[in-house]
């Protein structure tokens, strides 16, 4: 049963509940939003914090609305198996809760329809063995002349014919009342007579038996009732035999009717044990006799007195047991009937399911439906099964430090030591609770990753520290999903929000199981009393000592309310990032998806043709750019009339374009050509590595384009990156040539996700924004020619290079920042946001007072001298 708080269960409507929990999501989403805006929180933080809050108020109301519907469905499967002992929870006021209720009186319906069954079975076998081995032995016995053939015998073989009938005679009758297919036939009975003259019947049936059970009749001569006689003679004959049944030798029963308010009543009193209150009801159930050993009675079907409560309800009456007078022995029945037949005003409750226990029987109690799987679980289907995880505490604990840590850190504050530290906690935080951890490609991508978030603690660059953290994010989806391709890369990054959504089940579970943590409480007043014990001493000691207040000022953040929020939303946010990827880790999703094995076509024409063709083109091309190369720049501006920087710049995206697309020819012919014969991998081999070669000299080219278009316009951040884009798919290229000598190529895709990285990586380490200057210094001894505004935006990991080959205004104006107004001055940062390139920055231009690049600077001589 599910133990999830249910919020909305004294709600008494479905619509009500919806309106009340849309209310409440976005009453929270307006909220969170409006703290965010007043703290003036980004809203790339506080948007997904502001979903991810009002998704978890939502997923906390409606859990009480959809979990009884999830285990019906639950039960329901479970009853298709043959388990009709399930309860579902009931505890709401809706029509959910009143829906539920009312499939777990189904659901005890049909246990104890099911019960019936099984007994019925059983009990038949048994009642029908008695009598037909009797039979059987008796007539082998008449047969073999063992036994004479005497009236005795035949009347002994035609007592047990005649309880077979009986038997059989009483199924039918059950088999009428479980059809519905008994109508009564009502006529006025003599109720005196009619009790005279079945216990003379029976009276006489079992004189021959020898027991002598003497019967006593009291019934008013003008007792005339309405009433299915042949019913009423059934019900008084069924109790009545009863009553024999279980009296002993010479016993008395008495029977009786008489008038009574708005009826009549008849009683049966045997002379036998009688029956236990705790037993009273369970006899009129089928075949719920209980046959005392002392009586010599014995036997019955179990099915007369079933019958005769069904006679009593179709007359609209009752039967029950009740207490024998005091100091008289057995068993008394009481049968209250109207004087005329009245519809039944509402059905008899379903019959209890039994469990036996020796002498007596109690009810079973009933099997609570086990949790059902979650809705979220059906949403993500075979792409993300959940495999039996349970509560993480521990997963939960880390992501919630990181996000504190970050919280502490990185607000305020630019990228530097404290992101690398916050960066290396969260990757050890998703590395250990990984399933993968300890293959060689994710152990690979951690290390990447670990040297790709030293990055900020090297570098001041933003424009390389941001890519060097998205590349940092794929390697870690990438390496704790265990991805192989392409499409499952893609595939990781998507489920990483997804997560959030996915990991809402096990988030749940981890919440709920926090309270049955040992020691809990003790855990909770260790924390508060450790945080007051710091807070307390550190002001009294932050408030004696300077150098103490200085040393906190560093160590701990301003924690004023315009502060605090924005922290807040910060932990929140990296607590879920870390959590989500956490989650990814734990239980990674099917990105692999259904192997597809390639189809090559029927024919080698149909991929050889098309290849060669591309291979023409790449050849024509390349004679062209031969004849450039030999015919100079005369022939060039003779045939195109342009200039060779306009030469190169015009074609530089181009052969970048055409140098992806060429990987693509090769991907897509490789799936489709044939390798059964040496001769089908020889064209293979030998088309696309002509293709190849051809592309590494276009990549040459194009790389040759870009140096002489920097030469001519100077060096930039942006053109270093397509330089670096475009080596890269040079790399590419050879691993592609490497892998069809082989024709291997399942390695391909992780080697291209970690080159791709390392390069990166190596760009980063490079010290980009130096480079960039020095080249644009040096471009500026050989012809006059600088971008002094470019220069004046680079980073601090320009000052040094700067420093070092300027001097005079000329290094002013290159450092001056040209946003900055009163003058910025370089100085050290605080210790959290230390790196390599500021602290360098720093130390270089060490009392120097830069000026501000705006109007009436030192710079502006330089800026009109500039060409």
């Amino acid at each position: 049963m599910s133990t999830v708080p249910r919020m909305l269960d004294a709600v008494r409507s479905v619509k009500v509940k919806l309106g009340l929990l849309i209310l409440a999501s976005v009453l929270v989403a307006i909220l969170v939003v409006s703290l965010g805006r007043d703290a003036g929180v980004a809203a790339w933080v506080s948007v997904p914090v502001t979903l991810a809050l009002a998704l978890g108020v939502t997923q906390l109301l409606a859990v009480g609305m959809t979990s009884p519907l999830r285990e019906m469905t639950e039960a329901a499967r479970r009853m298709t198996a043959g388990d009709y002992s399930v309860q579902v929870a009931a505890t709401s006021s809706d029509e959910v809760g009143q829906l539920a209720r009312a499939f777990n009186r189904m659901s005890a319906d049909l246990a104890a329809v099911d019960r019936q069954r099984r007994d019925l079975v059983a009990n038949v076998s048994h009642e029908l063995r008695t009598p037909l081995a009797a039979l059987t032995a008796l007539l082998e016995n008449l047969a073999d002349g063992v036994v004479p053939t005497t009236p005795d015998a035949l009347l002994a073989a035609l007592a047990q014919a005649e309880r077979l009938s009986a038997l059989a005679g009483d199924l039918l009758d059950l088999a009428r009342v479980d059809a519905g297919k008994a109508p009564l036939t009502v006529a006025p009975v003599p109720v005196g007579a009619l009790l005279t003259e079945v216990a003379a019947e029976i009276q006489e049936a079992t004189a021959s038996t020898g027991r002598g059970v003497a019967m006593t009749v009291a019934s008013p001569d003008d007792l005339v009732v309405s009433a299915d006689p042949q019913r009423l003679r059934q019900l008084v004959t069924n109790l009545l035999e009863n009553a024999v049944r279980h009296s002993p030798a010479g016993g008395v029963v008495a029977v009786s009717a008489y008038a009574v308010a708005e009826g009549w009543r008849l009683e049966v009193q045997d002379a036998g044990p009688g029956i236990a209150p705790a037993d009273r009801e369970h006899v009129f159930e089928r075949f719920g006799t209980l046959t005392d050993p002392t009586t010599s009675g014995g036997g019955g079907t179990g099915l007369g007195l079933a019958i005769a409560r069904w006679v009593t309800d179709l007359h609209g009456g009752s039967i029950a047991f009740v207490d024998p007078p005091a100091g008289t022995p057995g068993a008394l029945v009481r049968v209250d009937l109207p004087l005329a037949p009245r519809p039944i005003l509402s059905p008899r409750p379903p019959e209890v399911t039994m469990v036996s226990t020796g002498p007596t029987n109690i009810p079973a109690p009933p099997i609570p439906v086990a949790a059902p799987s979650p809705t979220i679980d059906d949403l993500f289907g075979r792409f993300w099964p959940e495999n039996g995880l349970g509560p993480q505490l521990k997963a939960l604990g880390a992501a919630l430090t990181v996000g504190v840590l970050a919280a502490l850190v990185i607000p305020d504050r630019d990228f530097g030591l404290g992101t690398t530290l916050v960066l290396l906690a969260a990757g050890g935080a998703v590395l250990t609770f990984a399933r993968h951890r300890r293959t060689p490609f994710t152990l690979g991508c951690a290390a990447l990753c670990a040297a790709l978030a030293l990055v900020p603690m090297l570098r001041d660059a933003d424009w390389i520290i941001v890519p060097c953290l998205l590349a940092g994010g794929a390697l870690c989806v990438a390496g704790i999903t265990h991805g192989r391709t392409l499409p499952a890369f893609v595939l990781a990054g998507i489920s990483w929000p997804l997560a959030g959504l996915r990991g809402l089940p096990l988030l749940g579970r981890t919440l709920g199981a926090l309270g049955s943590v040992g020691n809990g409480a003790a855990i909770a007043r260790t924390v508060l009393w450790s945080v007051l014990g710091l807070v307390v001493f550190g002001v009294l000691f932050a408030s004696a000592d300077a150098v103490f207040a200085e040393w906190t000022d560093a160590l701990v953040p301003d924690l004023g309310l315009d502060t605090v929020i924005p922290r807040v939303f910060f932990a929140f946010f990296v607590s879920g990032v870390v959590l989500a990827a956490t989650y990814l880790g734990l239980n990674p999703p099917n990105i692999a998806g259904p192997s597809s094995t390639p189809r090559p076509v029927a024919h080698r024409f149909e991929w050889l043709a098309p290849v060669l063709l591309v291979d023409a083109v790449f050849v024509a091309f390349l004679v062209a750019q031969a004849t450039v190369v030999f015919g100079g720049h005369d022939y060039l501006q003779r045939t195109t009339g342009l200039t060779y920087a306009e030469y190169v710049h015009q074609g530089f995206g181009q052969l970048t374009f055409a140098t992806v697309l060429t990987l693509l020819v090769v991907w897509a012919a490789a799936r489709k050509a044939p390798v059964a014969t040496a001769s089908d991998r020889t064209w293979l081999r030998g088309s696309l590595g002509l293709l190849c070669v051809a592309t590494l000299v276009v990549v040459a080219s194009a790389l040759y384009r870009m140096d002489l278009y920097q030469d001519a316009y100077g060096f930039s951040r942006l053109r270093l990156l397509v330089d670096v884009f475009e080596g890269w798919l040079g790399v590419l290229v050879l691993t592609v040539m490497a892998a069809g000598i082989g024709l291997r190529a399942a390695w391909l895709p992780r080697t291209a996700l970690l080159t791709g990285a390392s390069v990166l990586l190596g760009l980063a380490l490079l010290n980009p924004d130096a480079w960039i200057a020095r080249h644009n210094l040096d471009r500026y001894e050989q012809t006059g020619k600088v971008d002094w505004t470019y220069l004046q935006r680079l980073s601090d990991d320009a000052v040094p290079t700067l420093v070092d080959r300027l001097s005079g205004d000329e290094r002013l104006c290159a450092l001056a920042d040209p946003y900055a107004d009163p003058p910025y001055v370089l100085e050290p940062r605080d210790w959290l946001e230390w790196n390599l390139g500021s602290h360098r920055a720093a130390s270089a231009a060490a009392g120097l007072t830069v000026p501000a690049s705006g109007p009436g600077s030192a710079c502006n001589g330089v800026l009109a001298s500039a060409p």
